[in-house]
């Protein structure tokens, strides 16, 4: 162990990111406190990410996380892309030379029960309901106020502490890092279905308006989410089976932000306290974990202070990649769509743009964590 080893760590937040950095220390023999103002993990059918990618799978392959990830989540064999309901191309997964899949279907929920799972394994369970209530001192020696359930107020000074506490962190606020970015005008929106009986979940489809977008992911077995760009998307779409319920509806806008530090002395940032992007590519829940392995093995090491400047280019890397994607599904230009529908057909067919596609969809765009060999 290096010299972090002996060190008390806070870590507030207990989503994918907080979850996967307790496992990751705990796995390595450093205990940290868990603390959420949450009441507890994601409300299963309120989740917002639903992709677990092949990078994250060779993340959490030592904990025993991807194995049961594995067991419980939806293969996507095949990405389509339609205009106008009229097929323009398809990429196929299985094309793509890697120990996993570019990416498995699991809500956001299951997937932070089962590091829950394997945490509960290391004597740790997040302090649900507990809020931080004051953040003083400075960066150096920070000092905490946790007010709990029971009203009970407690102050303590940890050697470390790591803002894994979503998109409004009260650490990033609290600690003056800057969180520069913009927002784009257009809205989404979503809309989750379940089916009378189970419906095809073995493909990601993206169908063009022109302008706007509408896309089907899958969610369980007899359960799929529509995404889009058009507030009446709902009569857009083409049911593959009768509907029984429509179990959530929701609309967001989107934010390209990312901090210009992810640490300021002993005070760490990680997953979208430090970063927010577009769904696009399913990049979100897996860069948070990303950030939260990468900062468990080098407080390992001792060598927590190389944090920021190995990861800022890695999230720099996946918000523009997010943001091109962006740019290309919520095209309005007819001419720029037409082109969109002209070239699809032809640029899907040329391997070294497919591997590309499925490389990012894979996370496999950022630099591979080197404690793992022969990672990608």
């Amino acid at each position: 162990m290096g010299e972090g080893s002996a060190k008390s760590i806070l870590i507030a937040g207990a989503g994918p990111t907080g979850l996967a950095l307790a496992l990751e220390l705990a796995r390595r023999g450093l205990k940290s406190r868990l603390v959420a103002k949450a009441t507890g993990p994601t409300p299963i059918h309120e989740s917002r990410a639903l992709g677990v990618n092949a990078r994250t799978l060779t993340l959490l392959e030592a904990s025993g996380v991807s194995a049961l990830i594995l067991a419980k989540a939806r293969r996507l064999t095949k990405f389509k892309i339609s205009s106008v309901g009229k097929p323009l191309a398809t990429v196929e997964t299985e094309n793509f030379r890697s120990h996993y899949c570019p990416i498995q279907i699991l809500p956001q929920g299951e997937t932070e029960r089962l590091m829950l799972q394997k945490l509960s394994s290391f004597g740790i369970a997040p302090e649900w309901s507990t809020e931080l209530t004051s953040l003083s001192g400075d960066v150096k020696k920070p000092v905490i106020t946790l007010q709990h359930s029971d009203g009970r107020a407690e102050t303590v000074e940890p050697d470390m502490l790591i803002g894994a506490d979503g998109a409004h962190s009260a650490v990033r606020k609290a600690f003056g890092f800057a969180f520069p970015g913009n927002a784009i005008e257009t809205r989404f929106f979503l809309a989750d279905y379940r089916y009378a009986q189970p419906v095809d979940t073995g493909f990601i489809e993206m169908n063009f308006l022109n302008p706007g977008v509408l896309g089907r992911l899958p969610v369980s077995e007899d359960t799929l989410r529509y995404l889009s760009t058009q507030e009446d998307f709902e009569t857009r779409i083409d049911h593959p089976a009768m509907v029984q319920e429509r179990t959530w509806s929701s609309e967001f806008k989107i934010s390209f932000r990312h901090v210009e530090t992810m640490s300021r002395g002993n005070v760490f940032l990680a997953g979208d306290a430090a970063h927010v992007h577009s769904p696009a590519g399913a990049r979100g829940m897996n860069l948070g974990i990303e950030d939260a392995c990468w900062l468990a093995w080098l407080i390992s090491e001792g060598r927590e202070k190389d944090y920021s400047s190995l990861r800022i280019p890695a999230v720099k890397t996946v918000l523009k990649d997010t943001r091109r994607n962006t740019a290309f599904i919520t095209l309005k230009n007819p001419i720029l769509t037409g082109l969109r529908s002209l070239l699809l057909p032809v640029v899907t067919h040329i391997p070294a743009i497919t591997t590309a596609f499925l490389r990012n969809a894979a996370g496999q765009d950022t630099p591979p964590p080197p404690w793992i060999p022969g990672a990608q």
